[in-house]
């Protein structure tokens, strides 16, 4: 499996457990290896009280297998400290991908046991995936799930995403590309642009303030810098001043004031009083200051324009995973025909057999189901929506799934879907599941 890269990007091959080399070395040695096998993500259960989750890092993901090889520094490390033996070195020193993956597009909604990512190929290929895999999926789902919340929360007013600070460096950047598939306007962070084509904003902090020996110099030169247009931080000091300050200086034309402390409510309701009494009614108003989904809906009734939201995303509002599992639910037995099979521990079986997903609709076009088949297509009643795209055939990676295309695809999908559900989805307040899942058998 190959791609062409917009950016150099390291193997991924080592983005592993220890354990899935040892299974290979195993499986190699007991010639179960090359068995035809199909693994399958999902998640037994949604965090506690969401109603839906949103699938993100499909584009990461493929994106990474393509980059899923050992080359001679990898293979020298797995020989020097004696992961496996000579005969899986040279399985690895020639992997490539070969098989088929199926999936929920990103931005899609997901439920308990929905069938996210399908995995076809030998069981050597998809057992070495499987923690790059989950890896990959539970974060960015965990984060476009709480962005989604936050998005729903904000109405048809633009987030921001703004949280590079509070997380590890490539996690900021696979957050940001999260957040925007969820609906989010743009982020601060720079490579999340340079990657993928995302909307960068920002401004100024307080310590921009402070370094300058008034706040009117510091507004100056930044009005000087970037046009009145820009967004001025009001408060470092006194906010009523500042905004006095920001007005004398920007005049009608000033772009936006932000608010980053105190109560945010009382305090976005004076400053639109006061930016209207001074003939700025076209400067918008931004707020950021920890928010997440339930401050958000807190600031509905605020003259709000904008939020920038942070460590809430960053860290899943609370849900850092998604919970994912992958695993195999149909292996090709000795004389080459497939078998379910399925794991029967307590709280953590499994449904054996290979799965197909639709989501059906009544005749206003609302999910009222999630159906998932097993073995076979589920019946389409006529009115019904296909949830399955298949993203790798054979080894090569299908086109419009990676990169900006891909995230703009995903940022569709995951409005398209949105409108879809009943709107019990937009209530914050905990509770089951939005729809049910239900599976059927043949």
């Amino acid at each position: 499996m190959s791609r062409s890269a917009a950016w150099d990007h390291p193997r991924t091959s080592l983005y592993t457990d220890h354990y899935e080399l040892t299974m290979l070395e195993a499986a190699l040695h007991s010639g179960a290896a090359h068995r035809r096998s199909v693994f399958e993500a999902f998640a037994r259960r949604l965090p506690d009280g969401r109603r839906y989750g949103v699938v993100a890092g499909t584009g990461r993901l493929l994106e990474g297998i393509a980059d899923f090889s050992f080359g001679e520094e990898e293979l020298a490390f797995l020989e020097q400290t004696h992961v496996v033996n000579k005969e899986t070195l040279e399985y690895l020193a020639d992997f490539r991908f070969s098989g088929d993956i199926w999936g929920y597009p990103e931005g899609e909604v997901y439920f308990p046991h929905s069938p996210v990512l399908i995995v076809e190929a030998t069981f050597a290929e998809a057992c070495i995936l499987e923690t790059y895999i989950l890896s990959v999926l539970n974060h960015d789902s965990a984060i476009a799930s709480a962005a989604s919340r936050m998005t729903s929360a904000a109405g048809t007013r633009p987030c921001i995403e703004m949280g590079s600070r509070r997380t590890q460096e490539e996690s900021a950047t696979a957050a940001a590309r999260a957040a925007v598939i969820a609906g989010f306007a743009s982020t601060s962070n720079l490579e999340a642009g340079r990657r993928y084509g995302i909307k960068t904003v920002g401004t100024a902090a307080h310590s921009f303030t402070l370094l300058h020996d008034s706040e009117r110099e510091a507004f100056e030169a930044q009005i000087a810098s970037f046009g009145p247009e820009t967004t001025l931080l009001v408060d470092t000091y006194d906010v009523e001043t500042a905004v006095r300050t920001a007005v004398e200086l920007a005049g009608d034309k000033l772009g936006a004031v932000r608010l980053d402390s105190g109560d945010l409510v009382a305090q976005a309701q004076w400053v639109r009083e006061l930016l209207d009494d001074l003939g700025n009614t076209n400067t918008r108003i931004v707020v950021t200051s920890d928010l997440d989904e339930f401050a958000i809906a807190a600031l509905q009734s605020a003259p709000v324009d904008s939020y920038g939201v942070g460590t809430s995303l960053v860290t899943g509002s609370g849900a850092p995973t998604a919970s994912m599992v992958y695993k195999l639910v149909s292996r090709a037995d000795d004389s080459g025909q497939f078998v379910s099979v399925a794991k029967a521990a307590k709280n953590k079986a499994s449904v054996g057999g290979r799965k197909y997903a639709l989501r059906k609709l009544d005749h206003h076009g609302i999910a009222t189901q999630e159906i998932v088949g097993i073995g076979q297509r589920p019946q389409d009643d006529g009115n019904d929506r296909a949830l399955l795209q298949q993203f790798v055939k054979n080894g090569e990676l299908l086109p419009g799934w990676i990169g900006h295309e891909g995230v703009m695809r995903a940022q569709e999908r995951h409005a398209a879907s949105m409108l879809e559900l009943p709107p019990v989805v937009n209530r914050l307040q905990r509770g089951e599941a939005a729809i049910p899942t239900v599976y059927e058998e043949y």
